[in-house]
């Protein structure tokens, strides 16, 4: 397998924004409310899953606070979180269990620059392997840090909660319903997110996604 088209700039959101404006109506009239999408491009490696990680379960604002102060304390590299006690985790933040994850990433010793390289099944095998790292936050970091184009994040409920209003669904979709749904956006399920994350903004007045 062959790692497929990779979002470099906003010329390529634009791209397959206008493929799915065509391909759903229901996608266009999203985009005449958001107006342009965000590139959301984020560098690779460690901090940026340890970032994923902070977002875990916590609000936007929170998530914010917390990757913060983490950053002012200099708690975002392996040996910072490893050589780093308890108290010093949890005074910037993070719960008992989100410590054990930090704590499980830095030993983990990733191939990050072997992930630029890897399918996107592969990258998902590889990061789940990691306690603490589900499929959620290994589809987020594809998405963003590695900028695949076709990958969706199913699970994430701001995006449930915003096809459930987009396309006037009885009820949130369940992570299985929505990532079957997400197929009729292939090859462009990361820009399709993009879409439901802006959307989500507007219907809901707040950030679906950091």
């Amino acid at each position: 397998m062959t790692v497929g088209r990779i979002i470099e700039t906003p010329d390529c959101v634009a791209e397959g924004a206008a493929w799915l404006a065509e391909s759903c109506p229901r996608m266009a009239h999203a985009m005449t409310l958001t107006g342009p999408l965000p590139l959301r491009r984020r560098p690779d490696g460690f901090a940026e899953l340890l970032s994923a990680i902070v977002s875990q379960q916590v609000s936007v604002a929170s998530a914010n606070a917390i990757w913060a102060r983490m950053r002012a304390a200099g708690l975002i590299g392996p040996r910072k979180i490893l050589w780093a006690s308890d108290d010093d985790l949890r005074a910037a933040g993070l719960s008992r269990q989100k410590i054990r994850y930090a704590r499980e990433l830095a030993k983990a010793r990733i191939d990050f620059n072997g992930l630029r390289a890897a399918p996107d099944a592969d990258v998902v095998a590889e990061l789940t392997r990691v306690p603490g790292i589900g499929v959620w936050t290994a589809e987020i970091y594809a998405m963003f840090s590695l900028g695949r184009a076709d990958v969706f994040a199913p699970g994430d409920l701001a995006l449930q909660e915003a096809a459930r209003v987009l396309y006037e669904l009885p009820e949130r979709p369940s992570e299985r319903a929505l990532r079957q749904m997400a197929l009729a956006w292939s090859p462009w399920r990361s820009v399709a997110a993009r879409v439901l994350w802006a959307y989500y903004r507007v219907a809901k007045d707040r950030e679906g996604i950091r």
